[in-house]
């Protein structure tokens, strides 16, 4: 019998999903990005947003064999700034997995801001790519609360396909 999978599209879903609701929060709350942070070595939330999608961009940059952003000129100055980043790299990915010439399986040599270079499959740099903001947006999540900012945010990959079930009654 087959195993279930989580596919790439699978978790571009839950990638694009989370992103967007922290994208509707911070709009909603843009002092956010000015609260002190000690996260990932970030001195503000903007820097630990910066964080979460200089990856993002510089991994599939490197995918594609074009040249790394250099992560200074990555800008975290506004939400609109943070999650322009986001979307040129997802739209990069999207543009790398509807080429079928690429081997996801194959080594592939990169570099880590910093661990330096490296090297894995393709594959495990573009999942690492799509799962690194879920962590880091649970720690803000915890942050944000702190500050008095309450969500309900589904972050969880549960509620990709969640539905409420109304619980019956016994007779």
């Amino acid at each position: 019998m087959p195993q279930p999978a989580l596919t790439v599209d699978d978790l571009i879903a839950w990638n694009e999903r989370t992103h967007a609701e922290w994208r509707k929060l911070l709009t909603a709350h843009p002092e956010v990005l000015s609260f002190s942070c000690d996260i990932a070595g970030a001195k503000t939330v903007a820097e630990l947003l910066q964080h979460i999608v200089a990856p993002e961009r510089r991994y599939a940059q490197q995918l594609a064999g074009e040249s790394m952003t250099d992560y200074k000129d990555i800008p975290f100055d506004s939400v609109e700034s943070v999650y322009a980043t986001h979307d040129r790299a997802i739209a990069r990915f999207r543009q790398l997995l509807a080429d079928s010439t690429i081997n996801w399986d194959e080594p592939f040599e990169f570099m880590t801001r910093t661990l330096g270079p490296a090297r894995s499959t393709r594959k495990t740099v573009l999942f690492h790519a799509l799962l690194h903001c879920i962590r880091h947006y649970a720690q803000l999540t915890t942050l944000v609360r702190q500050h008095g900012i309450t969500h309900k945010l589904p972050q969880d990959y549960l509620v990709m396909h969640f539905e409420r079930v109304e619980p019956t009654s016994a007779s």
